[in-house]
């Protein structure tokens, strides 16, 4: 590793002295000169070669054995060779310096080589290794078809490359040994080797663009993440080769930033493929491309269309300038609407937050039933994100789902959850993948304000449901008690009163003849009677007990913990102030609960102590049972008795809770609203 370090900091080292050497000697060379010798300024040859070293240095830290960090060191290294070699090549010509021969070599015949590293790089990328199978010996003819033309350049004599060329040798180049390596070849073969390495140059590109589909197509995991930091970095070389033909004296400052974050991709896919989300880089670049391109092309229409009108009455360097001002003037603040117009048209209306939030509530104001509002809801995401699919999920009781969707889902799915006070009520379900749905932080604060919308929908769903259930258990539970009351005057209340009228006229014919038997059919009258009377109190404790007209919600609480037969069990019941001025319901239900549990209490805790309290305070009934018995062991499942607790208390928009806060007891504590029922 010591010695991947050392090698990384000479790569740099030498790089960025070869970048200032030749940058000092282009400055003492005069352009006239250049001119003469057809050479640019040779130093901006390095930047590219610095901006390939700098992060192939940076992988060998990490990962000194990877192949492609010695591949992106090796071609900054060549890059900067080249730049320093076409500096001398004109500071030696012009200041008759020794070298120039080498450095010709160098940077003409050498330099072509530097076409090699691309196809090199996309071969062994990701895994710095030559693909396997029938695609390696794809992978070795292109590269045989790709050196073609460099190694030409190698041996090709001076004369046959001018005369390909069409040019004079430069008068400079004159005196210099320009063939070290040179080939002789009979007349006309060059030009037909020339030919043949044109068409075969094409043709091995076409390997490594095949090779990166294939591994881009069964890569999994990291990898997949790697392969479309390369596709990333495609894009933007193309946004930029684009750019370059539009305007092309950008070509010269294009070329250096383009492979240098080329090179700073390829490092940063291969060390940290998770740096940043790579998905979203890269719809954003191909959203944002696109967008900017069909503005500047109406850019351009306006701007050619008023030229083409004016150049019929100006000279047309006065039309151009007028064109301008005019564009400038006219059309100039309809530009920005026309980006907004286009955005919209991809993205949707994300950029104006309160008109999807605002929409969303009216659509919601106007739904009549639960699934008309989430269908909004679905349909207010889809507007906003121009999403191609939404799906809107809402949880019911019992594991059923109400489900609202729009569009058609062709990829993997991202699941957003719904939550209304912190409880997962359902989901939002959207692409996972797509240059449309790439959300920016604004965007996931939009897409948030509209969940919560959709949870207060979901949550407005379930309570009109809920709502309806209990009118409908109201109702049912209404008619259940009237036809149990029915049916227990008819069939006991009722023959047992008559029967006692029956036997009481018997005795009245029979009182003079039988007096006896008149006696007898009384005596089982006033049994009768007496049976009928206790019917008639077990109906109205059923409805309501009398102790709590009688004793007040403390004494009847009292009377049923007196009557508990549990042994060794004692039971105190204490009260504050304020009881005797409760609601008929909260009553019903502090009675009910407190009975309930102090039987649990007898008959399953077996407990010494128990205590009951009841406070009326803050508007709300506190009924609270503890004992000190064996308590409720983990895992054991609810009962009836315990879900009556709850379902009593919950009835009065309450809540009753069951907890064991120790290794010994259960406390009981129901909360009773009283406000509502006042």
């Amino acid at each position: 590793m010591k010695k991947a370090t050392l090698a990384a900091v000479a790569v740099v080292a030498v790089s960025v002295g070869s970048l200032i050497g030749a940058s000092l000697l282009d400055l003492r060379v005069p352009s006239a000169h250049r001119e003469r010798i057809e050479a640019d300024l040779a130093w901006t040859a390095g930047i590219p070669g610095l901006g390939l070293a700098i992060p192939g240095a940076l992988l060998l830290r990490k990962l000194p054995r990877h192949p492609i960090g010695w591949l992106l060191c090796l071609a900054g290294l060549h890059w900067c060779l080249d730049a320093t070699a076409g500096s001398w090549l004109a500071y030696a010509t012009f200041h008759d310096r020794p070298g120039a021969s080498a450095a010709f070599y160098i940077y003409q015949r050498l330099g072509a080589l530097l076409m090699v590293w691309i196809p090199l790089l996309l071969l062994i990328y990701p895994t710095g290794r030559l693909p396997d199978g029938r695609w390696r010996i794809l992978a070795w003819a292109s590269l045989v078809l790709s050196s073609l033309m460099p190694l030409m350049h190698l041996v090709i004599p001076a004369a046959s490359a001018q005369e390909r060329a069409g040019t004079p040798m430069p008068e400079p180049f004159a005196g210099l040994n320009l063939d070290p390596l040179s080939i002789s070849l009979p007349d006309g073969w060059w030009n037909v080797l020339f030919e043949l390495s044109f068409i075969a140059l094409p043709i091995g590109m076409l390997a490594p663009v095949a090779v990166v589909v294939h591994r881009y197509r069964a890569a999994i995991g990291e990898d997949r993440l790697r392969m479309r930091w390369l596709l990333w970095a495609a894009i933007v070389n193309l946004l930029v080769v684009a750019g370059v033909l539009a305007l092309p004296e950008l070509s010269a400052l294009a070329l250096g930033p383009t492979v240098g974050l080329t090179g700073a991709v390829v490092a940063v896919a291969i060390a940290r493929p998770t740096l940043l989300d790579i998905d979203r880089l890269l719809s954003g670049t191909v959203l944002y491309a696109a967008m900017a391109v069909t503005v500047l092309a109406v850019d351009a229409c306006v701007l050619g269309v008023t030229g083409l009108l004016l150049g019929q009455s100006l000279p047309e360097r006065d039309a151009a300038v007028v064109a301008l001002l005019l564009v400038t003037a006219g059309y100039g603040p309809l530009r920005h609407r026309l980006w907004l117009l286009v955005r919209r048209l991809v993205l949707g209306r994300r950029d104006d937050p309160y008109r999807v939030v605002a929409g969303l509530a009216e659509q919601l104001e106007r739904s009549t039933s639960p699934e008309d509002e989430l269908i909004a809801v679905a349909r207010a995401v889809a507007e906003a994100f121009r999403s191609p699919y939404v799906s809107v999920e809402v949880d019911q009781p019992g594991g059923a789902k109400v489900i609202a969707s729009l569009g058609t889902l062709t990829g993997a799915p991202t699941t957003l959850p719904i939550t209304y006070r912190g409880e997962t009520v359902g989901r939002v379900v959207l692409p996972a993948d797509g240059p449309r749905v790439a959300l920016s932080p604004r965007d996931e604060r939009l897409l948030g304000d509209v969940v919560r919308q959709a949870a207060i929908a979901a949550r407005s769903a379930h309570l009109v449901r809920e709502l309806q259930r209990s009118r409908e258990l109201i109702v049912a539970a209404r008619e259940e008690e009237r036809r149990r009351l029915r049916r227990d005057l008819h069939d006991g209340l009722g023959p047992t009163l008559g029967g006692v009228a029956l036997r009481i006229d018997t005795a009245r014919n029979l009182a003079v003849k039988n007096p006896a038997e008149a006696d007898r059919l009384l005596k089982q009258a006033r049994e009768d009677a007496g049976s009928a009377v206790a019917d008639v109190r077990r109906l109205v404790h059923d409805l309501r007990p009398p102790a709590l007209d009688d004793v007040g919600l403390l004494g009847a609480v009292r009377q049923q913990a007196s009557r508990l037969r549990a042994p060794g069990l004692t039971v105190t019941v204490d009260g504050g102030e304020g009881l005797d001025q409760l609601p008929a319901a909260v009553e019903v239900a502090a009675y009910r609960i407190a009975s309930e549990a102090l039987a649990n209490v007898a008959r399953h805790a077996a407990a010494t102590t128990c205590r009951v309290r009841l406070d009326a305070t803050g508007g709300e009934l506190i009924v609270e049972i503890t004992d000190d018995g064996v308590g409720i062991a983990s895992g054991t499942p609810t009962g009836v008795g315990l879900v009556s607790l709850r379902e009593r208390a919950a009835e009065l928009g309450g809540e009753c809770r069951i907890e064991c806060p120790g290794d010994r007891g259960t406390v009981v504590r129901a909360r009773l609203p009283m406000g509502v029922l006042t």
